[in-house]
């Protein structure tokens, strides 16, 4: 039978204390340099906890994926996606999130911990108009800390460098056939996915 860890200090004696590095880059607001790097960010991945669990969401734009509202607080917008709402449904209820940002190419990654709230106000709203398109809600973040990960991870996994891995993975509509016997998804759910897609981006 597994044994698993119980007891924090456990994990202390094990890994030791953190090095003084990955303490000291921690920000408690937005700084020159990390507003550079998060302002360059089209990709995150949000992280919320509700009373169902917990939710890591990718959220991506076509320009930088969060605005920042001031020193304090970051704007993102709720573009149309599937309408499970299951980050907005926990910071509702919860409020605490996490932002794991990404810049293609860069082996680094940026961490933003804080608290969230869901705002239907008209001007935040309008701040991300884009040819006409407004989001139904603006996701605002109150900044707990910033901090840069160390980039071990992408170069593990040779993030950027490994190429296209896709080869040979299911579909979206090969897994929602399967997880319905065949009465959804399968080739055709796929063929008119990229038109679907095209029309309903926004």
């Amino acid at each position: 039978m597994a044994e698993y860890v119980k007891d924090i200090s456990e994990l202390e004696a094990l890994y030791g204390v953190p090095g003084a590095a990955s303490i000291r880059k921690v920000a408690r607001q937005m700084t020159p340099l990390y507003r550079k790097w998060i302002g360059a960010s089209r990709f995150c991945i949000v992280s919320t906890v509700g009373p169902d669990g917990t939710d890591a969401s990718p959220r991506g734009d076509d320009g930088p994926v969060v605005q920042e509202l001031d020193e304090h607080r970051l704007l993102m917008p709720d573009w149309r996606g599937n309408n499970r709402m299951d980050t907005l449904r926990n910071i509702v209820a919860d409020g605490r999130i996490s932002l794991l940002f990404m810049v293609a190419g860069s082996d680094t990654v940026v961490r933003v911990n804080g608290a969230a709230k869901v705002s239907l106000e008209a001007a935040l709203c309008a701040r991300f108009d884009d040819r006409g398109r407004r989001p139904r809600s603006v996701i605002v973040i109150t900044i707990g800390e910033i901090y840069a990960q160390c980039a071990r991870a992408p170069m593990r996994a040779e993030l950027w460098s490994a190429g296209d891995q896709s080869a040979g993975l299911p579909t979206v509509g090969a897994i929602l056939a399967e997880q319905t016997e065949g009465e959804e998804g399968g080739a055709r759910y796929d063929a008119d996915w990229a038109a679907r897609a095209e029309k309903t981006m926004w």
